[in-house]
């Protein structure tokens, strides 16, 4: 499936406010209403929209911690990487994780409630795991920009 700019705008639309009426998201992009909801089906089916979530403030919920991981891995083998994958995914203070290149073969964005409880996330958890050979701890002291928003400027031919 090719994105055309009636799904572009869609997609841009529904970043912003995933909880926008069909008969409101069809008046923004200017089509009927059946066509908008088929559209946003489509891409839905497609995997362009993956899921829609509500973003929460982590201060308001306890949530005062926020570090990047890198993480190097003993062994570098197809084995250990997917050792290493299958547990990550389980663990629910990582938020993110990636597979990179350079000094590090993973980064992580972990979330706890304080350093103390990081500390013991990195002690009982990660450190655990089978493979890891290094950690480095990066803190977020203070977020300037946070943004979701996938930039989907200049997708198409049209």
């Amino acid at each position: 499936m090719k994105l055309d700019k009636i799904d572009q705008n869609i997609l841009n639309i529904l970043q912003t406010d995933g909880r926008i009426k069909n008969s409101e998201l069809a008046k923004q992009i200017n089509i009927s209403p059946p066509p908008t909801a088929e559209r946003v089906k489509k891409l839905e089916k497609n995997g362009y929209i993956k899921k829609y979530a509500a973003l929460i403030d982590p201060v308001k919920v306890g949530v005062t911690c926020l570090t990047y991981v890198e993480v190097t891995l003993v062994r570098h083998g197809k084995d250990a990487v997917e050792r290493f994958m299958d547990s990550i995914v389980k663990l629910e203070e990582v938020l993110e994780c990636h597979h990179i290149t350079g000094g590090a073969d993973f980064l992580l964005k972990v979330a706890t409630k304080d350093i103390p409880t990081y500390e013991q996330f990195i002690i009982q958890t990660l450190t655990a795991l089978p493979d890891v050979q290094n950690l480095k701890t990066l803190v977020v002291l203070s977020t300037l920009k946070q943004e979701t928003k996938i930039p989907l400027g200049g997708l198409s031919d049209d």
